[in-house]
């Protein structure tokens, strides 16, 4: 790569973290995480637009191949909006389980007690669409698209978390209808839907258990 094409260079930041205050941070960070569920039943409680448009700019801070930052945060606030969205939801849910997924697949999820009907998509206050950014009239190729997307998503439900809400994240499949609910270009596509909000007062979650740390970290 030529000089002309690189980037301007600053130095890298320190933040000089005594390691005491560094084992602090990141165990309370560790500890609130633990307590992150996914919800399905949302209050209909305002979430403050501006606790979602710091969430979205954390996210937006994820790296990403060659910097191209391949991402796109639609919400979704507007009733009607989301009554499409549902719709639309539901049909392609519909035939997942109906038809589409084995049998295998629907047993993995029976404990859960999913199903085609997603009342939460019109309930949570506030619904985050993201879409990946591939190649257009103007946007440029991506690289690693799936991998900076999934970074990024990872940080918005953690700055979401950290802010008190609740969230879920879906996957209709295919998720196609949802450039026409979004009214987004065809190179963006689908990556998730994430609904969020408050829990309901009545909301209740499984009670599941994460596997321990020993179970998923090698030391070499």
């Amino acid at each position: 790569m030529s000089s002309e094409r690189q980037y301007p260079v600053v130095p890298a930041p320190h933040f000089d973290v005594p390691q005491e205050e560094a084992v602090e941070r990141v165990q309370a960070f560790a500890d609130s995480m633990t307590l992150r569920r996914t919800v399905r039943d949302f209050s209909r409680r305002p979430v403050p637009p501006d606790v979602i448009e710091h969430a979205i700019r954390a996210a937006a801070t994820a790296p990403s191949g060659a910097n191209l930052q391949p991402w796109r945060f639609v919400v979704i606030t507007d009733a009607e909006r989301k009554r499409r969205l549902r719709e639309a939801a539901e049909q392609e849910e519909r035939e997942f389980y109906e038809r589409r997924a084995s049998q295998e697949w629907l047993e993995a999820l029976a404990p859960l007690g999913t199903d085609w009907r997603k009342p939460f998509l019109e309930d949570a206050p506030a619904v985050i669409i993201v879409f990946e950014v591939h190649k257009g009239p103007e946007t440029p190729r991506p690289y690693y698209v799936k991998e900076s997307v999934g970074i990024a998503v990872g940080f918005l439900l953690a700055g979401l978390h950290q802010a008190g809400l609740a969230t879920l994240t879906h996957t209709p499949s295919p998720m196609r209808f949802l450039n026409e609910v979004c009214d987004r270009p065809q190179e963006e596509r689908a990556y998730v839907v994430i609904p969020v909000g408050y829990p309901a007062d009545d909301a209740m979650v499984p009670d599941i258990t994460r596997k321990p740390v020993d179970e998923v970290i090698v030391r070499l």
